[in-house]
């Protein structure tokens, strides 16, 4: 587990949190999903690289924005918890891989019954774009660079600082709810989306390091894009 100053005070302000949320929140689910994701479609002539374009576009835009207003100058990238992590936090994150598979198909499953389709935009194009280089690339943009910004910015940064002012309880419900919310408009996948980043932020807060949270989202991430090529 971090350090009790860790989890007891950073060098973030309110100011910092809320301009990050505005960038999260209008910069990329609304100017960059809705607006600029078509542009790159048209681009491209395809909505499976359209799709896989916005990835490292929205890794650029919130991991420049958070070194810029919380990293430099504040104690580097060990404050947004990219440190090393003990060999024991392995049981953990095999446990909860695991606990995180199952909990995941059993939700697919209830929401498919109450009429929710289990697939999106991004597995259909893939579907619709099945080969050897166009698998390799998914797995790249969703098991290795998605998993890297998102528990940055989503634990790194939003987890820790809710955490240091609202306690473990409230950080945990907020922070999950951000991560849901911030993968509109994939809207079939938010009850997934919500529990993976409860235990996202249990591997954290028990680790102090990013990067638990980061092999097991990109593992389940793998999984996932291997499940949608093979059924």
């Amino acid at each position: 587990m971090g350090n009790l100053r860790f989890w007891e005070q950073d060098n973030w302000t309110w100011s910092i949190f809320w301009g990050l949320m505005l960038l999260e929140f209008i910069g990329v689910v609304v100017i960059v999903k809705i607006y600029i994701q078509p542009v790159y479609k048209e681009w491209l002539g395809s909505s499976l690289y359209g799709g896989m374009l916005v990835g490292p576009t929205i890794a650029i835009l919130l991991l420049t924005a958070l070194y810029l207003w919380g990293i430099k100058g504040k104690g580097g990238w060990g404050e947004a918890g990219v440190r090393a992590f003990q060999r024991s936090e392995w049981k953990r994150m095999v446990l909860w891989g695991i606990v995180l598979m199952v909990v995941g198909t059993i939700l697919i499953f209830l929401t498919a019954q109450l009429g929710n389709d289990v697939d999106n935009a991004k597995t259909d194009s893939l579907k619709e774009s099945m080969s050897g280089i166009n698998i390799i690339l998914a797995l790249l943009s969703a098991a290795v660079l998605s998993p890297l910004y998102e528990e940055i910015f989503y634990r790194g940064f939003v987890y820790r600082f809710l955490r240091v002012r609202l306690g473990v309880g409230v950080g945990f419900m907020a922070s999950a709810l951000i991560f849901t919310a911030a993968h509109y408009p994939t809207t079939n996948a938010m009850p997934v989306n919500f529990v993976d980043g409860l235990v996202f932020e249990w591997l954290y807060e028990k680790s102090g390091s990013i990067w638990p949270s980061v092999i097991v989202h990109g593992v389940l991430n793998a999984i996932s894009i291997l499940a949608v090529v093979s059924f």
